[in-house]
């Protein structure tokens, strides 16, 4: 469950972790870690330090023990530090209309006007000047991380015809399959006495449902697998998200069908049923979505929390008709669709990353999301129209490389900030040992 705080109390830590990100060391305070040219500061290691106890409480997740967490905290300052040092030392620039916009938005969504935001900043001993310098730096980062680690990920032609002939099957096969299962589980390095029993328990269930017992009875009573209070049902899903395994397994079948032998798997045995196939479609259409958004971004001004609660709100202003979507989004969206009122053009499946494209997708004409996360932010959606296209190769080739990138973004990031980590001067002071 979000932790719910008063306004005041949200504006209030909001301004105060942008007093924490470039301190100024107080009398009493020290330096835990030097990274680069900056410090981290003993203050924000404690402030990290009870984040972090509190999220863990929030998601009533094991409490770490102090040390260990006061590390994790000192791990992730000394990281943001070494981004921003080199988006610093990248040349990327932001440009003070963008800022001020961002500015504006730190202001209206802690409930702040401009003249209010500059006394509160200056109450938490933060002076408005190192403000926007701050937020100037948290931008740069986001730019730099988009550019250098897109620029690290290489899809070769032979990966691209390898996604394209199991889009094509997969679309041969129906689109969208409901698989419903019976698994018996084989535990890992099982003697060939356990296998053999699994194997058998797995082929009375399956003799079972072949001789014509009801499927999902049989689950219930049988079946390992989370799925089994609902009768085995795993739930409508593109064929090409389903194990490879499973898609062959079933090849041919239609919606009541039952797979005539026992699937093994690294998991054990599996009789499956296909429910419900859907979508059967050729690679060469396509349908395409124009849609628009207001997209805002989480940092240590802003919240995901608050930013998703602001997004709420704009929701219900358009929808009681008090606003628009479009000049809600040139007024608060951060990214370069704000002068078009969001509007983000027509887009193909891949477009998007994935948790936009499927909010997107489950939205009717016209329909708007709720506050939708991603990697970029928090977005609200809008469905403006939809249409079917003819594709042609090079497009195909396209969304190929885009779905694949975003398979292989977050393995790429990571290297990426171990690279940086591992090339940065870090010094870690004794206070801490």
């Amino acid at each position: 469950m979000i932790h719910r705080l008063a306004p005041l109390v949200l504006a209030l830590a909001a301004l105060h972790a942008a007093a924490q990100t470039s301190p100024t060391l107080q009398p009493g305070d020290y330096i835990a870690a030097v990274v680069n040219q900056d410090v981290v500061a003993a203050s924000e290691v404690v402030a990290r330090t009870e984040r972090l106890r509190l999220e863990a409480r929030q998601k009533g997740e094991a409490m770490p023990e102090t040390a260990g967490l006061r590390k994790q905290a000192l791990e992730a300052l000394i990281e943001d530090r070494v981004l921003v040092t080199h988006a610093r030392d990248s040349g990327q620039r932001v440009e003070e209309t963008e800022l001020d916009r961002v500015v504006a938005n730190v202001a209206a969504q802690n409930k702040l006007t401009m003249a209010q935001l500059r006394e509160r900043l200056k109450a938490d001993g933060t002076d408005y000047k190192s403000f926007r310098e701050n937020l100037r730096d948290q931008m740069m980062t986001e730019r730099v991380r988009e550019r250098e680690v897109q620029g690290r990920i290489k899809i070769s032609d032979a990966e691209i015809d390898a996604w394209l002939d199991k889009k094509r099957a997969a679309l041969e096969q129906g689109g969208q399959i409901n698989l419903a299962q019976v698994l018996v589980a084989v535990p890992d390095g099982a003697a060939e006495s356990v296998v053999a029993e699994k194997r058998g328990i797995a082929q009375a269930a399956l003799e079972r449902v072949k001789g014509g017992e009801d499927f999902a009875k049989v689950a219930r009573e049988v079946s390992e697998d989370s799925n089994k209070a609902k009768g085995g049902e795993i739930g409508m899903r593109p064929a090409d998200r389903l194990p490879d395994i499973f898609v062959n397994a079933v090849k041919g079948l239609k919606g009541g069908q039952v797979a005539p032998e026992l699937l093994r798997s690294g998991a054990g045995f599996h009789v499956l049923k296909v429910v419900e196939r859907q979508g059967a479609g050729s690679l060469t259409q396509t349908q395409q979505t124009r849609a628009r958004h207001i997209l805002l971004r989480p940092s240590a001004q802003l919240t995901a929390e608050v930013a998703a609660r602001r997004l709420a709100e704009m929701k219900r202003q358009i929808e009681a008709g008090q606003a628009k979507f479009e000049d809600l989004a040139k007024a608060n969206s951060e990214d370069g669709s704000a002068e078009g009122g969001g509007d983000l053009g027509w887009m193909g499946a891949g477009g998007f990353v994935p948790e936009f494209e499927e909010a997107m997708n489950g939205l009717a004409l016209n329909g708007i999301s709720g506050p939708v996360p991603s990697r970029f932010g928090v977005h609200l959606i809008q469905v403006l129209e939809r249409r079917m296209v003819e594709v042609e190769m090079k497009t195909l080739r396209d969304q190929a490389r885009a779905a694949l990138r975003e398979q292989k973004y977050d393995e790429a990031y990571q290297e990426w900030v171990k690279e940086l980590r591992a090339k940065a001067f870090v010094e870690v002071r004794e206070w801490l040992d």
